[in-house]
């Protein structure tokens, strides 16, 4: 059936006015970038384009062939494997959406048939709703399983629940009625590894003795973590973001989305945040959903069979893995939009919301955190911001934009180092080395002890009557006879102190083991140590800011607002802008970012500060950098990504980029009629061009079409075991009418089936600066160079990735995959 589709791939298209009649607009494609073959040389994957507008190119329609006529002279039966994708090539969306347009076109022909045809009718409608559904459920379910695994686990570093041995600390401890407020999480049912191996709870000998044990298991973790993304599914390391986004622009990585990656990802992603590393599982959770999303998808032939409407439920599945990853449906919609996809037409946003919704759901049933909520660091504030701490807001984006800029180019900087030496070659000690000296130095510090999440939670949490954490140590020096809910601001005690002394320690740590653990072969997200550095400064900040309107409240820029006794400053607001500022400054997120705090925070209230970070960090960031850190992996991994974010500005012709070149050999072509199967053949054999443009004769140079390597190489195959009389000096024919020849001659082998017959051309004087928005645009892989209708080259996606990288003052073979 799929070749049958691509039999009617759109060749009827004879005009742009025919694809402009389309059924839906969003089906004249807003194409994604489209990516080139990683293993092809020179004239890449070819992608029919449909309009050209404007006064410097033009569409053309086959050279001088009869448009008016059917263009289609079908073989006798349809040929297996035509028009499905290699690994490593790039799908074309041009034909794709046209198969689906067909296949829509003849299900609405038959739905009135008969009752099953109907039924078929009514399937194919609502499959879109159903493989949502289905990957949301999935997704919510994993991330449930995810969180109770990484809490049990991480707690398992330390002691163990010998009442209840799959109970984590906290529920450990839930039912205990010896537990006091101030050490709440100590109960006989607990116990350290101390008190197991050598019988002593405190002590020197205890402490020794947890630490060794802490890094043993710490090693264990991390090594088991990267012992089995080696052996069973290499692609489930890292954070999976970058790859997604080159996936969702229309690449083909065979393996990328498949069960053994998701099986190995959702078990390795646990270990390797139990291990301690400076890494979060908010990342490899849209990693782990858009595996959801592709095998539902190939329960439902409409998804199954077209690589482009596979696509829009991938975009609805990394909303969904935001969903669960933060307990922000909205943000996770929103970040699908403005992060990972490329193709997001109106009925992808509305399923991306319906699979949100139907995570968030599932995973709030689970409730893995036992607070009712989502996520584990869910906070509420109560006191309202004044426009004064807009200032020191403001000074928490620019720290942000500062971390962003520094921390890709050091990551980048290492990954690259890694890549270029022996170091890259083993990848176990890497993980082994990184993992000891995070558990080596993360120990003495309580704060890097904690899970990150934990950490975050920490910092986040206001001081109220209830909270015994250091943090909130303060002096009380005010007759307070009841607890209320906004305790005045006091000034700091001991506990304050040591804490922001152990926090700028946590800080540096952070900062230098996040550099090195990003990008290691384990599961590795970024989210929370990019929220965890900012929450800490966020926090440090917060408390100077307090005790400076406590001890100075008489100064004029507290005077108005902040009275004796009164709650004026909430420094877990501080840490929460301060995290959203360093995640904006590393991914350069800016409205879902915004929407994703705003939900875990729950408040309307602070929308403006956290607005005024984030597009602070942006402009600080981008001032030394345009590119996040999803982009710059992306093109150190060479994958041949068009961003659409990048501008460009460079006054050079399609003339100027084509190839051939001066000097260059001359460009690849078929003609219609003159050729035999050898000639093709040896002309396949001796190239490694993904495709060949069709023209008239030699002396001519005008255009006819375009056929891809990989049908070309199909259909003669097919032709030699079904066809009797094809040897190797049978002429094969792309023309309409075959010519007449000897008739001792072999039977000729007619390709005009599998023949593009309105290949996206653009005039030699086009500006590149159009060629370049089209490529955007149409998702375009390759479009020909022609001047009056005559062939003159090609222009290839890697040729504007190369010329883009020229006039950047780059080295073109730097940034492409070898």
């Amino acid at each position: 059936m799929e070749s049958e589709q691509l039999f009617h791939r759109g060749y009827y298209r004879n005009s742009y006015n025919s694809i402009t009649s389309a059924s839906s607009d969003e089906e004249l494609l807003d194409g994604a970038g489209v990516i080139m073959d990683f293993q092809t040389s020179e004239d890449d994957n070819l992608l029919d384009g449909d309009t050209a507008v404007g006064t410097h190119y033009t569409m053309t329609n086959g050279g001088s062939i009869n448009s008016s006529t059917h263009l289609l002279d079908l073989l006798d039966e349809p040929i297996p494997g035509v028009g499905t994708y290699d690994d490593f090539h790039t799908i074309d969306w041009v034909r794709e959406k046209c198969k689906d347009r067909e296949r829509h076109r003849r299900i609405n022909s038959k739905k009135k048939e008969s009752a099953w045809e109907m039924t078929k009718s009514l399937y194919d409608a609502w499959s879109g709703w159903l493989v949502v559904t289905l990957t949301g459920l999935a997704s919510g379910a994993l991330a449930g399983l995810i969180d109770i695994a990484a809490d049990w686990m991480t707690d398992l570093k330390e002691g163990i629940c010998l009442s209840a041995l799959w109970y984590n600390h906290e529920q450990c401890c839930w039912g205990s009625n010896e537990t006091t407020f101030e050490e709440r999480d100590k109960c006989p049912q607990w116990k350290t590894w101390a008190e197991l191996i050598i019988g002593q709870a405190e002590g020197p000998g205890s402490y020794i003795m947890n630490y060794i044990m802490y890094i043993f298991w710490a090693l264990s973790f991390a090594f088991l973590a990267v012992s089995l993304v080696k052996v069973f599914a290499p692609y489930a390391c890292g954070s999976g973001i970058p790859e997604i986004k080159t996936i969702l622009s229309g690449f083909i990585i065979r393996g990328y989305l498949g069960k053994w990656t998701l099986m190995i990802k959702t078990i390795t992603l646990v270990l390797a945040v139990a291990s301690g590393l400076s890494l979060g599982k908010e990342g490899p959770l849209v990693h782990v959903a858009c595996c959801c999303g592709n095998i539902f998808s190939y329960l439902f032939p409409k998804y199954s069979t077209n690589e482009a409407k596979k696509r829009e439920v991938l975009s609805a599945a990394s909303a969904a893995g935001v969903s669960v990853a933060f307990g922000a449906p909205i943000g996770g919609v929103l970040f699908s939009l403005e992060e990972v996809s490329y193709y997001f037409p109106l009925k992808t946003l509305w399923r991306s919301f319906f699979a949100a919704l139907v995570a968030a759901f599932v995973l709030r049933s689970i409730n893995p955190f036992g607070n009712s909520r989502l996520v584990l660091f869910y906070v509420e504030y109560h006191t309202p911001w004044y426009l004064f701490e807009l200032f020191p807001f403001i000074l928490l984006g620019v720290f942000g934009g500062l971390w962003g800029a520094f921390f890709i180019r050091a990551n980048i900087a290492w990954c690259r180092r890694r890549k270029s030496t022996k170091f890259g070659k083993y990848p176990v000690l890497e993980v082994i080395i990184v993992a000891a000296i995070t558990a080596v130095i993360a120990f003495p510090n309580p704060y890097t002890r904690l899970n990150t999440s934990e950490l975050i939670k920490e910092l986040f949490t206001d001081c109220g009557p209830l909270e015994s954490s250091s943090l909130c140590d303060y002096r009380n020096d005010m007759n307070a006879s009841k607890i209320v809910d906004d305790i005045p601001d006091r000034p700091a005690g001991v506990g304050v102190y040591s804490a922001i002394w152990q926090l700028c320690l946590a800080l540096i740590f952070k900062i230098i083991m996040t550099v090195f653990t990003f990008g290691i072969k384990v599961p590795s997200g970024l989210f929370i140590p990019s929220m965890a550095i900012g929450a800490i400064a966020g926090r440090i900040v917060g408390i100077a800011v307090e005790q400076l309107a406590y001890f100075h409240h008489d100064w004029f820029i507290f005077k108005e607002w902040c009275e004796v006794g009164a709650d004026c400053i909430t420094p877990g607001l501080y840490a929460m802008v301060g995290a959203a500022a360093c995640l904006g400054g590393v991914t350069r997120m800016t409205v879902s970012l915004v929407v994703i705090v705003f939900e875990l925070t729950g408040g309307l209230e602070y929308i403006v500060p956290l607005m005024a970070a984030v597009m602070t960090s942006k402009w600080v960031g981008d001032a030394f950098g345009r590119e996040g850190i999803y982009e710059a992996h992306i093109r150190l991994n060479g994958y041949p990504f068009l961003d659409a974010k990048e501008e460009f500005t460079h006054t050079t012709l399609a003339a100027d980029v084509m190839r051939p070149r001066r000097n260059d050999p001359p460009l690849a072509v078929l003609t219609q009629d003159n050729m035999t199967v050898d000639d093709i053949e040896n002309m396949i054999n001796e190239t490694s061009y993904n495709g060949f443009p069709v023209i008239m004769s030699k002396e001519s140079q005008r255009l006819v079409g375009f056929a891809l390597r990989r049908d070309l190489t199909i259909a003669i195959e097919s032709a030699r075991k079904k066809q009797e009389g094809i040897v190797g000096s049978s002429r094969v024919c792309f023309a309409q009418h075959t010519p007449s020849l000897p008739a001792e001659s072999p039977r000729p082998l007619k390709l005009r089936s599998i023949l593009d017959m309105s290949p996206f051309t653009v005039t030699d004087h086009t500006p590149m600066e159009i060629v370049v928005d089209i490529f955007r645009k149409l998702g375009l892989r390759q479009c020909l160079v022609t001047h009056n209708g005559r062939l003159l080259g090609i222009i290839t996606k890697k040729d504007i990735l190369r010329h883009m990288a020229q006039t950047a003052n780059q080295d073109p073979a730097s940034i492409m995959f070898n």
